[in-house]
C-alpha cells in the first residue's frame, strides 16, 4: 500500500481540525512531523523529545525498539508529547488511511492533555527543558567525567518513582516537628573548582553537626511520613551541588511524565473514542472501509495476559455516554428493584456527550473505573480476574465475581501499580539512619529490588538504610549498611 507524503498531511490537517473542533474538541496548536522508523524509535527511547542527557538506558531502548521493528515484532504509528504547540511524530512508512487515523487520535490526546486536570501542573514548555537538562549534565560531565556521572543517574533512575504523585494537586501544611527551613545546609552557588573555596568542607560539616544535633531533640524527623522521598533527599542528604542539581532533573521529569500513567486507560481511550468518530461518519472513503476496520480492530483488540488501554478506556467511555444519553444513573435507576423495567430503562435525557466531557476533565484511570466500571460493564465484556498458579506454573482465572475484578484492576492502578514508600525516620536509633515505610496492601516487596533500592538510597544517604515491611505475613525490617543486607523483626 503507498505511503502517504507530508503535503498530503499538510491537505488533510486544516480538514481534521476543524472537524475535531466542531465536536467540541478544544487544543493547543498541534505540529505533524513526518519521520522514518529509526528516528520513531530514537524519539521513543528519549520519551517523545529530540533532545535529552546522555545516558545509557536511552541506546538500549533504542535497540530493543529498532530491532523490534525490523523483526515485525512491534510497529509505532505516532508519537504526541504534551506541550504547547503539541509535537506529533507520524510514521512516513504509513499509508494514508493510517495516517488519517492516526491524525485524529492525536487530536484527541491534545485534547486531553490540555484539559484533565491531571496535566494541568505540567510544563508546556519541556522540551526546551529537557534540552536544559541536557546542556548542564554533559557540563557536569566535563566537570566531573562520564563514568562519574552516569553512575549518578543511575541510582537517580533507580529511584525515579519515590515521588508522591498527588503532591501537585495537594497544599501540605507545615506542621509543627519538621526541620524549619532555615535549618537546611546552605550552599552558595559556585563554579566546581571553586567549590572548596566557596563552600569549604568544614563550613558544611558545621552545619550539618548543628542541624543533626537540633533534630536529635526532635521526637522524630520529619514529623510526619514523606511520600515524596526524592525531595527528602535532595533538602537533607549529604550531597555536592552538581548531583542535587541532576536529582533535582530526574525528579522534575519523573513528575513530568506521572501523570501520563495515572491516565494511561482514560487518555487513550478518549483519542480512540474520537478517532472511532471522526473516521466512520466523516473522514473515511469508501475503499478505505476494510483497512481502517482491520487496523481499529488490532488497537482495541484483547491481549492476553495484560490489559489493553485502548479497549478498556474506549469502552468505558461509551457505556457512560449510553449511560446517561437514556438515564440509566442517579437515584431513581439506582434504586430500581424490577430487573426487567431496569433491563429496559430508558429516559431520552441526551447528556451522554456532555458527561464523557466532563469525566474526561476531572478524572484519572483509578476514580475513572471506580467511579464508572458497573457490574452489568463487566459482564457484558466478559471481564475475569486472573492469578498465577504455582502448580501449572501459568496464570489462570481466578475469578468472574464483579468486586474482585475490581478490586484487582483498582490495585494494579492504584499508585500506578508501584509500592507506596515513604520517609518516617531520618535519625533512626538516634544515629542518623534512614527509616523507611512500606504501606502494605496486598502485594509484597519484591526482595531483589528492594536490596538494590536499599543499596542505592545507601550510596545517597551515606548511612544505613531501612525499610519496613511485610514478607509471609510478618512484619519485617530490611536493612542495609554499605556492606551486607539484614532482615529482622521491626
Amino acid at each position: 500500500m503507498k505511503s502517504a507524503t507530508y503535503s498530503e498531511i499538510l491537505d488533510l490537517q486544516p480538514g481534521i481540525e476543524q472537524l475535531a473542533r466542531d465536536y467540541g474538541l478544544d487544543f493547543f496548536p498541534v505540529v505533524f512531523e513526518m519521520v522514518d522508523y529509526d528516528t520513531m524509535s530514537q524519539l521513543a527511547a528519549y520519551g517523545g523529545f529530540p533532545v535529552r542527557y546522555p545516558h545509557w538506558r536511552f541506546g538500549m531502548e533504542y535497540d530493543q525498539l529498532s530491532k523490534g521493528y525490523r523483526y515485525g515484532l512491534q510497529k509505532i504509528y505516532e508519537m504526541v508529547i504534551n506541550t504547547n504547540p503539541v509535537y506529533a511524530y507520524l510514521m512516513s512508512s504509513n499509508p494514508l488511511v493510517d495516517q488519517k487515523l492516526v491524525m485524529a487520535h492525536v487530536y484527541g490526546h491534545a485534547d486531553f492533555f490540555k484539559h484533565n486536570y491531571f496535566f494541568s501542573h505540567t510544563n508546556r514548555k519541556m522540551v526546551d527543558e529537557m534540552a536544559n537538562h541536557a546542556i548542564r549534565v554533559r557540563r557536569y560531565i566535563d566537570q566531573v567525567g562520564l563514568e562519574t556521572v552516569e553512575n549518578f543517574i543511575d541510582v537517580c533512575l533507580s529511584l525515579e518513582n519515590l515521588i508522591d504523585y498527588h503532591a501537585p494537586y495537594i497544599t501540605r501544611e507545615a506542621r509543627n516537628g519538621d526541620a524549619p527551613a532555615g535549618d537546611k545546609i546552605k550552599r552558595l552557588r559556585s563554579k566546581s573548582y571553586m567549590e572548596k573555596y566557596i563552600n569549604p568542607p568544614e563550613f558544611i560539616e558545621a552545619q550539618r553537626q548543628k542541624i543533626a544535633e537540633a533534630q536529635s531533640d526532635m521526637p522524630q524527623f520529619p514529623s510526619h511520613p514523606q511520600r515524596d522521598v526524592l525531595f527528602f533527599l535532595m533538602e537533607n542528604a549529604p550531597l555536592a551541588n552538581w548531583q542535587r542539581d541532576i536529582l533535582e532533573m530526574i525528579r522534575e521529569e519523573a513528575y513530568y511524565f506521572a501523570p501520563q500513567g495515572m491516565t494511561k486507560i482514560m487518555n487513550e481511550g478518549w483519542a480512540t473514542y474520537w478517532h472511532s468518530t471522526m473516521m466512520t461518519r466523516h473522514i473515511l472513503e469508501p475503499n478505505e472501509l476494510i483497512d481502517y476496520a482491520e487496523h481499529h480492530a488490532g488497537t482495541v483488540a484483547n491481549h492476553q495476559g495484560r490489559l489493553n488501554p485502548y479497549r478498556l478506556g474506549v469502552m468505558l467511555f461509551k457505556d457512560i455516554e449510553a449511560r446517561w444519553n437514556s438515564g440509566r444513573f442517579g437515584k431513581e435507576y439506582e434504586e430500581c428493584t424490577d430487573i426487567r423495567e431496569k433491563r429496559h430503562w430508558f429516559r431520552d435525557t441526551g447528556l451522554g456527550r456532555e458527561k464523557i466531557f466532563e469525566v474526561r476533565k476531572l478524572y484519572n484511570d483509578v476514580t475513572f473505573v471506580d467511579t464508572f466500571m458497573t457490574e452489568e460493564f463487566c459482564r457484558e465484556h466478559k471481564m475475569f480476574a486472573f492469578a498465577y498458579n504455582q502448580g501449572s506454573k501459568q496464570y489462570e482465572i481466578e475469578s468472574r465475581e464483579f468486586q474482585l475484578i475490581k478490586k484487582r484492576l483498582l490495585q494494579s492502578l492504584t499508585n500506578m501499580g508501584q509500592p507506596m514508600i515513604a520517609v518516617v525516620n531520618a535519625n533512626y536509633l538516634n544515629r542518623g539512619e534512614l527509616l523507611l515505610s512500606h504501606s502494605f496492601e496486598t502485594a509484597e516487596l519484591d526482595k531483589k529490588y528492594c536490596e538494590d533500592t536499599l543499596s542505592n538510597l545507601f550510596s545517597i544517604w551515606k548511612r544505613p538504610v531501612h525499610i519496613e515491611s511485610r514478607l509471609n505475613n510478618a512484619g519485617v525490617l530490611l536493612s542495609f549498611d554499605g556492606e551486607k543486607f539484614e532482615q529482622t523483626k521491626p
